[in-house]
């Protein structure tokens, strides 16, 4: 199996929203894009994805902050890498703007405030890691992740961390296997009630 991780490009775009999708998903009938967009159509939330992921202001998911691997030549997941302390909820309002949306998806998005950790600036994150259903995924998301770790050390940061549900094993699993440790969860009733998850736990990584 030859594998080889680049750099997303914006015609990676329907590739990046469905990975977004399911890893916001992560199994459940609605993630934290459905209720952003207010809707739990799919083919609604993937078209929106997709204009979010190109959008003029850079937010976490653009395409720029993305790898894909390939396995033999096909494109077989992607895996986001950001620095929080450029891509802010500022940069997602304004991106959300150009899709369409006010500020009113704040508002719907208050359970996951909740649970959401902060960030500080000498931490890179790493979101939305997804790999096809057909191909090996532990292999695959360990050269994505280890590339991301590679470009995180090249940009200067010691420190690498992703959040994942409580719940997700599998995700969780992979992390742990890969050399990070959890380091905090945050629970909420309101969270559970809305995503069906109780919250979300923090793992980490030292370069």
């Amino acid at each position: 199996m030859n594998i080889k991780i680049r750099k997303a490009t914006e015609k990676d775009a329907p590739l990046l929203a469905q990975s977004i999708l399911e890893s916001s998903r992560s199994g459940k009938k609605k993630g934290l894009f459905d209720v952003a967009f207010g809707t739990t159509d799919t083919a609604t939330v993937l078209e929106k994805l997709e204009k979010l992921t190109t959008t003029t202001t850079k937010s976490y998911c653009h395409y720029s902050n993305f790898l894909v691997a390939s396995v033999d030549g096909v494109d077989a997941g992607s895996l986001c890498g950001y620095e929080p302390r450029i891509a802010t909820h500022e940069i997602f309002a304004k991106a959300m703007e150009e899709l369409g949306f006010d500020n009113s998806y704040e508002a719907r998005l208050s359970s996951y405030r909740l649970v959401e950790p902060e960030f500080d600036k000498k931490t890179f994150l790493l979101d939305f890691m997804a790999v096809k259903d057909e191909f090996h995924e532990f292999s695959v998301l360990k050269e994505l992740v280890q590339k991301s770790l590679l470009t995180a050390r090249l940009k200067g940061y010691r420190i690498v961390q992703t959040m994942i549900e409580i719940g997700s094993v599998e995700a969780i699993l992979v992390y742990k296997k890969l050399g990070f440790s959890e380091i905090d969860e945050r629970r909420s009733e309101f969270y559970e009630e809305e995503y069906g998850r109780p919250g979300i736990v923090r793992l980490q990584i030292h370069l």
